[in-house]
């Protein structure tokens, strides 16, 4: 478990490296959210920040990064992706914006570097929030939703399904997200100042494209011919600016998955939409920081890890970049933008299937730095970084109104929907019990499945019936109610040991004047966020309380997570979004019916009461990963000690790579949250090391591995790729780590890599 952050303060860290103290958490903070997002202040913004601000605007973030080792990953449901050290940290990241006047309404929204929200982690922060502060912030006004990284630690979920392949509930991984989400809106919470926001938007063409076209052509064509494109290509940004020092950050949503990062990556990492966030980060500090007078030392890059003081000690007035990324509906979107091939051929995938000679195990989608997936990683994070900027330095249109929200609970297993008769009129239809189809397990173009399945599977293979059949086999009414869908898994009615899949789910609108947030608990396709957005723009603009220009986006994977949503056409074709939209094919109808129920409470200002809740499920968790027994070092060495250290009196020009390998112990024995496993330090001055970059920089790769499975004895590797910007002089590595004793309790140790020079 986790230790609490009392204790991470004031465990010893080796020598020459304080505790942890809480200098970065008294900090201001410059929130520059990455939904892409970015920052310089707007011409037009320096004189509207000297007029009455309409709002309050607190920013917050705090780390989330849970086991490097030993913990299955996220996303993928690849038991063999297992975590085995950092490519850069996760953070959670919070904005407040709070009407001024007292009793006024205020939101809270957090984004996550994770793959999705959890509604157990949900439940528990709020548990935590209402213990701090009363009933000011709630299940009403509090948003979490994740990035949608495929590069994190599982286990944090509550249904059987999420976590079957991290053999069940990691509470380490739950409680450093909890801690941190918590964490992240005390400190946005107690940073609330006067300021502006400002609205923007513009088209990024090259980041992502549908994966699934066959099931996207599917859609009317009259529909479709409203659209350009097969996916999204808008990027909205949304920009703080403080009322007395100016622009102090900018959150945005732009649809792309989190899957730069291929199935077989190991190493912890946010993926796209987290390399946006730290080239963001960067950014800021060259081009925003300096402009609000915020010290930086000359010839350092960024912050360090919260183990290491600054070179000069930063005060409290003083602002840190922060930086975030959202996605929206981008269910059917991959990053991986070269379009997908036969890894056997070389050609083009099976246009319906995705296959390739029949097995989808050959299909897979090249990014535009393949075959490196780091650097498709990179291009494809830059690119929204880019965007980012150029909205943020051209955002001009202000944000103006009142702060509102509405929250509800639904049963999507037995929903009633009204929609529209094929004779015309209106017809009651229900969602079902949730139920995966067959096209679930062969995955997607991103990450194929295993053995023979295929997307667009719409009638099941006789074996794996047999096969299903031994777990639940569905009954008559599930089956023509999940139609054209073969069920592969039964999960909503599945118990044993405990739920499978949720029925209830949370929906929410928060609204900041003309900015409207549709927060959903799953994955939307291309088309049908558009119908949703639409269909409450429609409510909104009919009401007489907002014209045209309302902003209407979508954040999905948000307070809860129940997997995909498809229009009623897509469902028809099964393709792999098809096959996980889990409550039937009118899953769609539903959302859209029961948010113009929101929507109309809202302009109505009336409530929406709810008898349901969400069930809590931490006490019935059943966790099957084991601990660590024991760390071991051979015998004459210790902890720390270099294995392969960087060769003596050696030269290394920028772009080159340097290695060094420690004798180490399991990450696992202590997250070093807000610390870091890794460091690079530079001579300065002839005598002092100052640190300059650790795992939570691009550069800078943490990587942890055994000379066999189950061995107590483990190694560290350091590799930094030299920065074109890095200056020239002396370096060194450095390793932190823990390591645990067969009795007694955890200890700490350190580990240094002989100088180098860089030129």
């Amino acid at each position: 478990m986790e230790p609490s952050s009392s204790s991470r303060r004031s465990r010893p860290h080796g020598s020459g490296s304080p505790s942890p103290t809480a200098t970065i958490r008294r900090l201001c903070l410059l929130l520059l959210f990455v939904l892409q997002t970015c920052g310089r202040p707007a011409p037009a913004v320096s004189s509207a920040a000297a007029s009455p601000s309409p709002y309050l605007v607190g920013v917050g973030s705090y780390d989330i990064t849970g086991p490097a080792a030993d913990v299955n990953m996220m996303g993928y449901a690849n038991a063999e992706q297992i975590a085995s050290g950092i490519h850069f940290r996760l953070k959670a990241r919070a904005f407040i914006v709070a009407e001024p006047d007292p009793g006024g309404k205020r939101v809270v929204f957090v984004n996550l570097d994770a793959c999705m929200a959890s509604q157990l982690v949900t439940i528990k922060v709020l548990e935590r929030l209402k213990a701090r502060y009363g009933d000011l912030y709630n299940e009403k006004n509090v948003g979490i939703s994740g990035i949608h990284t495929h590069a994190g630690p599982g286990g944090y979920l509550q249904y059987v399904v999420y976590i079957v392949t991290s053999l069940g509930f990691v509470r380490q991984s739950f409680d450093v997200i909890v801690n941190g989400i918590e964490q992240s809106i005390v400190e946005a919470h107690s940073n609330l100042r006067p300021g502006k926001i400002f609205v923007n938007k513009g088209e990024l063409l090259d980041a992502g494209v549908n994966r699934s076209p066959s099931a996207y052509l599917n859609n009317p064509a009259d529909e479709r011919s409203k659209y350009q494109y097969n996916v999204d290509k808008e990027m909205t940004l949304v920009k703080f600016v403080d009322g007395e020092i100016g622009p102090i950050g900018s959150f945005n949503w732009f649809p792309t998955h989190g899957t730069s990062m291929s199935r077989t990556n190991s190493l912890i990492s946010g993926d796209n939409k987290g390399a946006a966030a730290r080239f963001m980060e960067d950014w800021a500090q060259q081009n925003v920081v300096p402009k609000q007078a915020v010290h930086v030392s000359s010839g350092h890059p960024r912050r360090v890890s919260a183990l290491i003081p600054e070179p000069n000690e930063i005060t409290d007035d003083d602002l840190i970049r922060l930086a975030s990324s959202y996605k929206s509906n981008c269910g059917d979107v991959s990053p991986n933008v070269l379009g997908a091939f036969c890894t056997d051929t070389n050609r083009p995938c099976d246009f319906n299937h995705s296959t390739c000679n029949g097995k989808n195990e050959l299909c897979y989608g090249r990014g535009p730095g393949y075959p490196d997936e780091f650097e498709s990683t990179r291009i494809i994070g830059n690119r929204q970084f880019l965007k980012a900027v150029d909205l943020f330095n051209s955002a001009s249109e202000e944000i103006q109104g009142k702060v509102d929200y509405r929250h509800t609970y639904l049963d999507f297993s037995q929903l009633e929907v009204n929609v529209s008769a094929s004779t015309g009129g209106q017809q009651m239809v229900k969602t079902c019990p949730a139920a995966m189809g067959f096209a679930f397990a062969a995955g997607t173009t991103d990450g194929p499945g295993a053995f023979d399945f295929k997307q667009g599977d719409v009638k099941g293979n006789p074996f794996w019936r047999l096969v299903r059949n031994v777990l639940r086999p569905p009954g008559p009414e599930q089956v023509k109610c999940q139609a054209q869908k073969p069920i592969l898994l039964d999960t909503g009615e599945m118990k044993v040991p405990y739920d499978w899949a949720p029925a209830i789910l949370p929906i929410q609108i928060i609204r900041i004047g003309q900015l409207v947030i549709l927060c959903v608990p799953g994955e939307f396709t291309t088309m049908a966020g558009r119908r949703l957005r639409d269909a409450v723009k429609n409510v909104l603009t009919n009401s007489g309380q907002f014209d045209n220009n309302v902003h209407v986006v979508l954040t999905g994977l948000t307070n809860t997570y129940s997997q995909y949503v498809t229009t009623f056409e897509e469902y028809q074709i099964q393709r792999y979004e098809g096959a996980s939209t889990l409550y039937g094919p009118h899953t769609l109808s539903a959302y859209i019916q029961e948010f113009q129920k929101l929507a109309t409470a809202m302009v109505t200002n009336k409530e929406v009461p709810t008898n349901l809740q969400p069930p809590d499920l931490l006490n019935r968790q059943i966790g099957l990963l084991p601990g660590v027994i024991v760390d071991e070092t051979p015998r004459g060495v210790t902890f720390g000690d270099a294995r392969s250290d960087v060769p003596a009196n050696s030269t290394f020009r920028k772009g080159s790579v340097v290695n060094a390998t420690f004798y180490s112990a399991c990450p696992g024995n202590d997250l070093l949250t807000d610390g870091t496993f890794a460091l690079v330090e530079k001579l300065d001055g002839g005598s002092d090391w100052v640190p300059v970059y650790d795992d939570d920089d691009w550069s800078l790769r943490f990587k942890w591995s055994r000379p066999f499975p189950v061995s107590p004895m483990s190694f560290a590797t350091l590799e930094w790729t030299v920065p074109e910007d890095a200056p020239s002089g002396v370096y060194r590595l450095r390793h932190f780590g823990a390591s645990k004793p067969l009795i007694g309790s955890i200890n700490y140790f350190t580990g240094t890599s002989s100088a180098f020079v860089v030129r």
